[in-house]
């Protein structure tokens, strides 16, 4: 989704109940999010958040590894979490990736809490730790994943992907 003119016919086919599919180069969730309200001028905003708090079904983000797999980060079913769509339609989206890592019983998930990624031999550590939004959480949940101190959503969501 490169232009406004793309943007707004994926989010008219999504409110009319078109499946829709559409790539975005952004990183994760928040970015995506932010890119497509982005493009529309300022005075058409928070329509567009409200648009998108109630069609937005989910966004699949990979990041490109070095190995032949990708590690990806997941929002899933925003129209049946509230949350979610509270957080677009209010212009919180920085809080989305929060919101992300408390919905892991709803599928959601991020790289900077899967330690399945590593664990499961999808990336090495270095990689996992390179690609993850927040290096420190990911690195201690590995060393307590590597101790058999996993947390219950890191053993909750099996595998990525």
């Amino acid at each position: 989704m490169r232009d406004l003119e793309t943007i707004e016919a994926a989010i008219t086919a999504a409110e009319t109940a078109t499946s829709c599919s559409a790539p975005c180069t952004r990183t994760g969730a928040q970015g995506t999010v932010n890119r497509i309200i982005d493009v529309f001028p300022t005075n058409q905003q928070e329509q567009i958040r409200t648009q998108l708090s109630t069609s937005i079904i989910g966004i699949l983000s990979q990041g490109l590894c070095h190995e032949s797999r990708a590690a990806r980060r997941r929002l899933r079913n925003a129209r049946g979490h509230a949350a979610i769509a509270n957080l677009i339609r209010e212009n919180k989206t920085f809080r989305i990736k929060l919101a992300i890592q408390t919905g892991a019983k709803l599928g959601m998930h991020c790289s900077t809490t899967t330690v399945p990624v590593y664990r499961d031999g999808i990336v090495t550590k270095e990689e996992a730790l390179i690609k993850s939004y927040s290096p420190d959480d990911l690195g201690n949940r590995i060393s307590r994943s590597e101790r058999g101190l996993a947390d219950e959503e890191d053993t909750s969501r099996g595998a990525a992907g």
